[in-house]
């Protein structure tokens, strides 16, 4: 680790600072990192006393000793007491914080969400070069079971030559959004100005890992349309009808945001974003190659082979969840292991896996598995496909922030 201050030497030395109680924050807190044990939680912050408190409570209730409570992140990055820092805060925050951070020699785990313009994403990456400090993007759809099942496979070749994924962000959050003053939550405001594919890497991660994107392949442009707006007012007017601010509210964000990605290696992503409909939830993982292709819709695994091809029509009547079939010879080696210690914490423990990760790799000074050349490039979706959607969906350059070292593999 070449982080200058507040060098880490142990696990046992790793000191935390966690900016942003949410509920996201407040979930990860309670759940993965103070269960975790990974280190000790020193600071707690958020803009809202309030949460600041619980997390302090929180921290008392497990860990036994007290942390200092902060309301202004800078204070969190100057206390000496700290050398790792969680971002957990609202999207428009996440690197800014995660700069000042890393010029103090604080190692950063960021979590996730679109940026907002492609120079805070030049930024991000030159701080990371000029300071080395260990930086993690906080993707833990990365480490999903099913995900590095099909990673695993596509890297064995079992799929052929890959050469469409597809992927959404398929949530309805309708609730969340309408009540967002209440609520304090930073989405409202997003959905009142913008229009872009606002939360892609959930998505695009797995994907970026199964298309080696930044290690012998890029992203080269991006397409994305938006349909109307209809979704939150019809809700509003139902379940809001006091709020007439909100009713007479024009929001920006499209119902449907369809992206379309060009990679340098010739295949092709689509990127879904559906928030503000009536849904289930979906990531809507697919894979699509030359000898199979995996879809998370039916969650099966259908190869180029006399048995599944004869059943073809009748798919969905047999082979609805046959994935399960696959994982005693292609179960992905993080998976096998983790099955064996036990799988923790949140989100079917791809949350605990993140964060076990991410300190191992602090504390045995490993190149982070999300890195931030990964997480420009991922979060720079979000303002590329905003001006995409703007000028009617025209093809958009994807910058390259390897500046040429993707093409070393």
């Amino acid at each position: 680790m070449n982080a200058g201050k507040g060098l880490i030497t142990d696990m046992k030395d790793i000191k935390i600072g966690v900016i942003g109680l949410g509920a996201r924050g407040t979930m990860l807190l309670r759940d993965v990192i103070l269960p975790l044990k990974a280190g000790e939680v020193t600071a707690v912050c958020d803009v809202y006393s309030d949460r600041a408190e619980q997390g302090k409570d929180e921290v008392i209730k497990q860990q036994g000793t007290e942390p200092v409570l902060y309301t202004d992140y800078h204070d969190v990055i100057a206390d000496e007491n700290v050398n790792t820092v969680i971002i957990m805060t609202s999207w428009d925050a996440h690197i800014n914080i995660a700069i000042d951070a890393m010029n103090a020699g604080k190692a950063v785990g960021m979590e996730v969400g679109g940026t907002y313009s492609i120079n805070e994403c030049w930024q991000l990456v030159e701080t990371y070069e000029r300071t080395k400090t260990p930086f993690m993007l906080l993707e833990n759809c990365v480490f999903g079971r099913r995900e590095l099942l099909i990673l695993n496979m596509s890297q064995q070749g079992v799929l052929g030559k890959i050469v469409h994924c597809a992927g959404g962000y398929q949530h309805d959050l309708r609730e969340e959004i309408a009540f967002g003053k209440e609520k304090r939550h930073y989405r409202l405001r997003n959905y009142l100005k913008r229009n872009c594919e606002n939360y892609p890497t959930h998505e695009l991660g797995p994907i970026a890992r199964i298309l080696n994107i930044n290690h012998g392949n890029r992203m080269l442009t991006i397409s994305s349309t938006a349909s109307k707006s209809e979704g939150l007012h019809d809700y509003i007017v139902a379940n809001k009808p006091e709020d007439k601010e909100l009713i007479n509210a024009e929001f920006m964000q499209g119902d449907i945001v369809t992206s379309v990605i060009k990679c340098a290696n010739g295949e092709t992503i689509t990127l879904t974003l559906d928030t503000t409909l009536p849904r289930y939830y979906s990531r809507n993982f697919t894979v699509r190659g030359t000898k199979g292709m995996y879809e998370e819709a039916t969650d099966s695994i259908f190869m180029d082979r006399a048995e599944d091809i004869e059943k073809d029509f009748k798919w969905r009547e047999t082979e609805v969840g046959n994935v399960e079939r696959y994982f005693e010879k292609y179960e992905h080696p993080v998976w096998k292991k983790y099955i064996e210690d036990g799988v923790k914490g949140s989100h079917d423990g791809m949350d605990w896996l993140e964060f076990q990760i991410f300190f191992d790799s602090i504390k045995n000074d490993k190149p982070m598995p999300v890195d931030v050349y990964d997480a420009a490039s991922w979060m720079a979706i979000s303002a590329l496909s905003e001006h995409s959607v703007a000028c009617g969906g025209i093809p958009v350059n994807i910058p390259d922030f390897t500046k040429g070292a993707w093409l070393k593999g």
